[in-house]
């Protein structure tokens, strides 16, 4: 077939810009599309505040363990998890551990110097390099194979309207945060245009779809297919937004107790929102790195639908013995296991387009925090979960490490994406190398 130049061929049969989204990706029409090859992709699901170790850890090593109750909404897809005990955030240096913790998870740097006051500790500023997540999207953007639309694409919920190291924790270098989209409204106009109201998102595929027909007949079988698939999961998004208001996508923060943050009872619903764009953004090929970040470190969230009125940072200052902000705690992180469960079905769930097996195959999800436990501040054996695939790693496993920095994890996981970069962050922490994952 004649290579086709895709604006040009838009152009002559009438396709608007808007169009472009749906029929970017199909490869036997276009030349200048991405490689038909294995796709890798990676996304980091992050939750605040620590975890109860004592409901998160399993009890055994190796490939015969038992999930605790935190984990066990992730039981179905036990065989293709490692969970990751002993990993330690050791970046030290100016500002609180929260603050450490946040702007320090993904970049695996100190913090610069600066005038943000956190907690009894010396103030600081924004993390002093790149995060992993920005690393490995200038690493796939940098081959024509692996580029896509977007590189990266940073999914919020329940983020507050603020900026400061406690609310980002990706980077594109030192000094430069990326700030989360937390509007799903927000996020389909970035994906699919800029839509002025909900009526023009509804109307996108109506205006488009008697002239999508005028190329049908030109695509080959597997395009047509995957056409269809994309079409009917952008529907599936507007369906879902048509019929929730505007007032109920609002996050707003209350003005009475700034200590306070409102997060709405439909936060839940907004949740599920964007995580089907966030597997419809890696379905189209339009990014091939997402991050999804739940609130923020030191987040107060009152999470009613869990019949909860208490802040989330609160609950997690309260002593082991509190039995009450125990059990409240574990409903907490067993709805953020619940998040990831649904993150990763809908992934395996999904045919990989135009190849073999799912998308999960492909995917590697990271689940992190920025604490170990609320209570202590530890950032020794933070919660760390790997899921899916796309690493090459040997999955299915309970590891114990012993004080290992969390560098070494972010070299290993850049290593499997192929990006061989011999440090990652704080040089010092990577002299051992990266992870060993694979045996």
């Amino acid at each position: 077939m004649k290579t086709l130049h895709r604006r040009k061929f838009l152009r002559d049969i009438g396709l608007s810009a808007a169009a472009l989204p749906f029929v970017s990706g199909l490869p036997s029409l276009f030349g200048d599309t991405l490689s038909t090859g294995r796709k890798q992709r990676l996304v980091i699901m992050f939750t605040p505040n620590g975890t109860l170790p004592d409901l998160f850890w399993p009890d055994t090593t190796g490939s015969d363990f038992a999930l605790k109750p935190i984990l066990q909404p992730l039981e179905a897809f036990k065989q293709q998890m490692l969970v990751m005990n002993g990993v330690c955030n050791r970046v030290g240096g100016d500002g609180d551990n929260h603050m450490r913790g946040m702007s320090c998870l993904l970049t695996g740097a100190r913090l610069n110097p600066g005038n943000i006051q956190g907690g009894s500790d010396t103030p600081a500023g924004w993390s002093s390099g790149i995060s992993i997540d920005q690393q490995i999207k200038n690493h796939f953007q940098s081959n024509p194979e692996t580029r896509t639309r977007f590189g990266s694409l940073e999914f919020g919920v329940a983020v507050p309207n603020r900026a400061d190291p406690w609310t980002r924790m990706s980077y594109a270098d030192s000094n430069k945060p990326v700030a989360p989209i937390d509007d799903p409204y927000q996020m389909l106009g970035k994906l699919y245009g800029q839509m002025k109201d909900k009526a023009s998102v509804v109307s996108v595929l109506d205006d488009v779809s008697a002239n999508l027909k005028k190329i049908s007949s030109k695509l080959s079988t597997e395009d047509r297919a995957m056409l269809d698939q994309h079409l009917t999961l952008v529907r599936e998004m507007e369906h879902d937004l048509e019929n929730t208001s505007t007032t109920e996508l609002a996050h707003p923060e209350p003005e009475l107790d700034p200590e306070i943050e409102l997060v709405n009872d439909n936060t839940p619903q907004i949740s599920r929102m964007q995580i089907d764009l966030l597997v419809n953004s890696l379905a189209n090929d339009m990014t091939r790195v997402a991050t999804l970040q739940f609130m923020r470190s030191v987040g107060q969230a009152r999470m009613r639908w869990l019949g909860i009125e208490d802040g989330h940072h609160g609950l997690s200052h309260e002593p082991d013995e509190n039995e009450s902000a125990h059990e409240k705690l574990q409903r907490i992180n067993m709805w953020f296991a619940n998040e990831l469960a649904y993150l990763t079905r809908r992934l395996a769930d999904t045919p990989e387009p135009g190849g073999d097996g799912t998308m999960l195959d492909n995917t590697l999800i990271v689940w992190v925090n920025e604490l170990g436990k609320g209570n202590s501040h530890t950032l020794d054996n933070i919660p760390f979960v790997l899921l899916g695939g796309g690493a090459g790693f040997n999955m299915g496993r309970s590891l114990q490490f012993e004080r290992t920095p969390h560098n070494r994890l972010w070299l290993a996981i850049a290593h499997a994406m192929g990006n061989n970069i011999d440090t990652f962050g704080m040089p010092k922490f990577c002299e051992s190398g990266p992870l060993d994952l694979v045996s």
